[in-house]
């Protein structure tokens, strides 16, 4: 009799919260995003690296701070996604009328050398506008760690995904590569350099 007593008292506090913020207006469910890709937790902050890039240059996180960044997982033998997702990348700097740092990390070494890089960026019209993070399996690794992606494998095809890191080092969105679009990939960059 007590337990089912409790479980009515619980039950009419839960009815009279409810009511109360029905009320006052207040919702339960969080406020939409008004971004479009998926929120990524709070603090979860870009891997830092210092590597070369497709043409030998120094490339490294805590140099692009200041400016929002496109961060793309590709291999330079691919032939279907990955040219796609470039694709994806340059149309959203298309859109937005001014190039922001977009970088792909590879993930497919030894396969994806400087020569491989410059082919790929060449045939999907992104040269000078994406730079390819190269690297050993070894130095990479931190990398697909950080940005919780698994690499390409002989036996496995690595993750299509595209993530926008903000002014301040810190991973914000992700789009899954079956999501992405150039428009709301810019969008969501727009929002992010409009931050103070």
């Amino acid at each position: 009799m007590a337990i089912a007593l409790a479980i009515v008292g619980v039950l009419a506090l839960a009815t009279a919260v409810f009511a109360a913020t029905s009320r006052h207006g207040h919702s339960a469910e969080p406020a939409p995003s008004k971004f479009e890709g998926s929120l990524i937790p709070k603090g979860v902050r870009a891997p830092d690296f210092d590597l070369r890039d497709q043409d030998g240059r120094p490339i490294s996180m805590r140099a692009l701070r200041g400016k929002p960044v496109i961060v793309a997982f590709l291999y330079t033998t691919c032939r279907d996604t990955c040219p796609a997702q470039a694709n994806q990348v340059r149309g959203a700097l298309d859109d937005l009328g001014h190039d922001v740092p977009a970088i792909a990390v590879a993930v497919d070494p030894p396969r994806d050398t400087p020569e491989s890089a410059r082919a790929f960026l060449s045939h999907t019209h992104t040269l000078g506008r994406i730079d390819f993070v190269l690297g050993s399996r070894r130095q990479l690794r931190p990398l697909w760690k950080g940005f919780a992606v698994a690499p390409q494998l002989p036996s496995v095809e690595h993750q299509s995904r595209i993530t926008l890191v903000d002014r301040h080092g810190f991973q914000r969105i992700g789009f899954p590569g079956s999501e992405v679009t150039p428009e709301r990939l810019a969008h969501d960059v727009r929002l992010l350099e409009s931050e103070s």
